[in-house]
């Protein structure tokens, strides 16, 4: 049997019953009272798609909005995601993990409450601020804090819960703009937030974040609560506490080693592509695109059916993630977008109708939300929907969830607090410069141009999966840890 073990058997032998001690309710527990902060991230970061064209027929003429404000009103909400971001660079160190996803709730309620009670513009696009600096911060905290609580075996289940809430968030967004007038969508927003709060209130801290501010006996207690009272929970408390103790604050030196380079380039790097190849900009003017394109449907009832695709990819990616791999998903989620996107540049650019912004040919923005709606429908029309729809399915079958996942497992401990929040950074900073220009980029060449970009981006991931991310299925943190220290294995050893 010795003859069998190699270079990447891990030393630290995992018992065949410790999938029983996991299984402990309190866990998901705590997870689902954070990543009830992505639920409200995507809930809002898609409020114009529903509200725009709601906008755009307010009998209050000064509510109507023309191209530069919609782009200002679907982009300013990741200028408050950058802000956000940088908070929680300190936060997360200072504060822990779970104190800075509850302060997300006072720029989140401030910035739904603005929204409920605009009357002009400029209160939509403060509102919208504020939210995104909420997002910001559940971003760059949350997947810390689910992957820090979690076990090795349900890590990457749990870890696509953040990736998995803000879907639902986003649908339900989607759905309640069927019934609701935009108002009460801002209002509808509060909720989840004070729900959010309320539980967190009896949630322990990250056992890692306690230990490292030499707070042994209470990681400990957090560590029994999460594992059970009957889980061998004293070695992993243990482990960490190594993995802790031999880990000293980061200096501007260390950037030279692969240990916190590779990792912190990887993840930021991801973070960059997964912005690039769109899916922020489509799902923000999801609505818009789709009166542009002339689907059969109304295109509130297609950014519902998109909604519901999105939420069935990411249930298979998380059922998924621990059984078939990180990079298998990621290449497959890669190549269905690029399927899409290449059958979206296809469609577009042979839609029969004008590609020049129709805002400039009619007297007001609201006229041309009409205008748009009213071209007429083609049987080829309907690919653009199945374009968008395997989009965002490909999407949230890899480079939705794993880059959350894959950004929270491979970052050092001493650099996680920091590193996620750059991370955050410039994932909304592309986010925000693609959401700006796209309206325009859509005015000045036609729809086809932005996807046809979107195409070739998703050939880059592939390539950069390929030769950069490593597979973390079934590793410790402490496993993959030394993998970046050492640049030849997985194992970790006792003492």
């Amino acid at each position: 049997m010795a003859s069998e073990r190699n270079e990447a058997t891990p030393l630290l032998q995992k018992k065949k019953n410790d999938r029983k001690k996991i299984r402990n309710s309190w866990l998901f527990v705590a997870a689902f009272s954070a990543v009830l902060g992505n639920f409200i991230f995507g809930y809002a970061m898609v409020f114009p798609s529903a509200v725009i064209p709601q906008l755009q027929m307010d009998k209050d003429p000064s509510m109507h909005m023309d191209v530069h404000q919609m782009s200002w009103f679907g982009s300013v909400f990741a200028i408050g995601a950058i802000v956000g971001g940088l908070s929680a660079m300190v936060m997360n160190d200072k504060i822990g993990r779970k104190h800075s996803i509850m302060i997300s709730v006072i720029p989140s309620t401030a910035g739904f409450l603005m929204m409920a009670a605009a009357n002009k513009v400029w209160l939509l696009l403060l509102g919208r601020l504020l939210t995104g600096i909420a997002g910001g911060i559940t971003a760059s905290s949350i997947p810390v804090y689910v992957s820090e609580i979690s076990h090795p075996r349900v890590r990457g289940a749990l870890g696509s819960g953040p990736q998995i809430m803000a879907v639902f968030g986003s649908l339900a967004l989607y759905l309640l703009g069927l019934i609701l007038p935009w108002r009460w969508l801002a209002v509808a927003g509060e909720v989840p937030v004070l729900i959010m709060l309320l539980l967190l209130c009896f949630m322990p801290n990250s056992p890692r974040y306690l230990i490292t501010n030499n707070k042994r006996d209470e990681a400990s207690r957090a560590l029994q609560w999460l594992r059970g009272p009957d889980s061998n929970y004293i070695t992993e408390l243990n482990q960490i506490e190594r993995s802790v103790n031999s880990q000293v604050g980061i200096q501007w030196s260390d950037l030279r080693s692969p240990f916190f380079y590779k990792p912190i380039l990887i993840s930021v790097f991801m973070r960059f592509l997964q912005q690039m190849t769109g899916i922020t900009p489509i799902l923000v003017y999801l609505q818009p695109i789709f009166e542009k394109t002339s689907i059969s449907l109304k295109p509130e009832f297609d950014a519902a059916i998109v909604g519901g695709v999105r939420l069935c990819s990411v249930v298979i990616a998380a059922a998924l993630m621990d059984k078939a791999g990180r990079k298998a998903l990621l290449y497959t989620s890669a190549f269905i977008m690029y399927l899409a996107t290449l059958t979206m540049t296809i469609s577009t650019h042979q839609l029969s109708c004008d590609s020049r912004n129709i805002t400039a040919e009619v007297p007001s923005a609201a006229d041309a939300y009409g205008a748009m709606a009213g071209h007429a429908v083609s049987s080829g029309t309907i690919i653009p929907l199945i374009s968008i729809m395997f989009i965002v399915f490909g999407y949230a079958m890899g480079w939705g969830p794993i880059t959350w996942l894959l950004m929270s497992e491979i970052l050092p401990m001493t650099a996680r607090g920091v590193a996620s929040g750059l991370c955050v950074v410039v994932s909304w900073a592309t986010a925000f410069a693609l959401t700006q220009i796209f309206m325009h980029a859509v005015e000045a060449y036609g729809l086809y141009a932005p996807f046809l970009f979107f195409c070739v981006i998703c050939v880059l991931n592939i390539i950069f999966t390929a030769k950069c991310v490593p597979e973390t299925k079934g590793r410790t943190l402490e496993e993959i840890e030394n993998y970046f220290r050492t640049g030849r294995t997985f194992t970790i050893a006792e003492s």
